[in-house]
C-alpha cells in the first residue's frame, strides 16, 4: 500500500488506545503468495490442482470461513483481486481459526486474466453461478479445476462467468433463494473433495 498523509483525527480513529506518534502501518496478517508459487505448489502435489477464486467478497467472517474451508478441503490457492475484495486482515485471520497460516492466498490484479492463465494450463473453470440450468453435482471435478465464486450482494459479474468454460449452480428449496459464499464454497468444495478421493 502507498504512502498516505491522513489528518491526526483518522489516525486517532484507527488505533484509539494507542499512542501513535502520528505515523500507523497497516499490515496484512500474512503475506500473500503469488500465483506462480501458488501454481508452483499445487505442481508439487500428487493430485490435480485445485484452486479457488473470489470475485469481490468484501466480509471478513466470510472470507474467514472460506479459508477454512479451503484449508481442510486441501485447496491449493486462494485468488483474490487486489481490490473491491477483503484481504488478509486480522478479522479475516480470526474468523478463519487458524487456517489463515494454512492456505496461499493470491491478489490478482486482474481474475477474468488469470482464468484465461489457467485454462491455457489445462484447468478447468467453475463459475458458480445461480441462473445456471446445470447443477454442481452434474460436474466432473477431478482433474485441474478452479472454482469461482461471487461476492456477497452482486455474486459473479457476467464478464467473469462469460469466461468460464462451465456453469453451474447449487439447488435451492424453501422460502430462501440463496447461501452466503462461505456456505457456497463449503458444499462444491467438498462434492470436489468426495470426487477427487
Amino acid at each position: 500500500m502507498p504512502l498516505q498523509v491522513q489528518p491526526r483525527e483518522r489516525l486517532d480513529r484507527l488505533v484509539p488506545s494507542a499512542n501513535h506518534q502520528g505515523v500507523v502501518a497497516l499490515v496484512a496478517a500474512k503475506a500473500y503468495a503469488s500465483e506462480d508459487e501458488i501454481l508452483e505448489y499445487a505442481a508439487q502435489q500428487k493430485e490435480p490442482g485445485f484452486f479457488l477464486a473470489l470475485d469481490g467478497v468484501e466480509d471478513p467472517q466470510n472470507f474467514g470461513a472460506v479459508l477454512r474451508t479451503a484449508a481442510t478441503a486441501g485447496i491449493h490457492g486462494v485468488f483474490i483481486p487486489d481490490r473491491r475484495s477483503v484481504g488478509l486482515t486480522a478479522s479475516v485471520a480470526k474468523a478463519s481459526a487458524g487456517a489463515v497460516e494454512h492456505v496461499r492466498v493470491a491478489r490478482c490484479a486482474n481474475i477474468a486474466k488469470l482464468i484465461d492463465r489457467l485454462q491455457d494450463r489445462g484447468v478447468t473453470t467453475v463459475a458458480l453461478e445461480p441462473r445456471s440450468p446445470r447443477l454442481y453435482t452434474e460436474l466432473n471435478f477431478t482433474g485441474p479445476v478452479l472454482l469461482v465464486f461471487g461476492g456477497e450482494g452482486r455474486g459473479l459479474r457476467s464478464r467473469i462467468i462469460e469466461r468460464c468454460h462451465v456453469h453451474a449452480r447449487i439447488p435451492m428449496r424453501g422460502e430462501v433463494n440463496s447461501l452466503n459464499v462461505s456456505a457456497s464454497v463449503a458444499v462444491v468444495a467438498y462434492e470436489a473433495v468426495r470426487q477427487r478421493r
